[in-house]
């Protein structure tokens, strides 16, 4: 399966050229099953630098220690997200008032993120007053 998350990303890239040529220099981060010099030699091709944790036998790799704390963040947000926009309990009785509430949370949680990283707060700003 791994081959063909690769695989599917180097044809997305190749159909959808604007992706990297609107925006040269982008970071992709990926897991460990994101490897193998041909299709690393391909991202640098396409000004793409490929971040990932080190494979078994590999050295440590530039920007392994961010891998932790972001997965940990990448996990909150996806977490909250999950309860937060639950199609199930949305509230809305029409599709505009179901758009209008999901775009609402987003804007909170995207609010709540920016404050965490530009503050410096030494506790996290919580996401509960966004639930509602």
């Amino acid at each position: 399966m791994a081959a063909a998350e690769r695989e599917t990303l180097l044809d997305l890239l190749a159909v959808e050229p604007q992706f990297t040529a609107e925006r040269p220099g982008q970071v992709l981060i990926g897991d460990k099953n994101y490897f193998g010099r041909e299709f690393e030699q391909q991202l640098t091709e396409l000004d793409i630098r490929l971040l990932r944790p080190a494979r078994k036998g590999e050295t440590q790799r530039a920007g392994s220690q961010l891998f932790k704390p972001l997965r940990q963040v990448i996990e909150s947000i996806n977490e909250t997200f999950k309860g937060q926009l639950d199609l199930e309990r949305h509230r809305g009785r029409t599709p505009g008032g179901v758009a209008v509430r999901v775009l609402q949370r987003i804007l909170a949680l995207t609010a709540a993120i920016w404050h965490n990283d530009h503050t410096g707060q030494p506790v996290m700003c919580a996401l509960t007053a966004y639930d509602h």
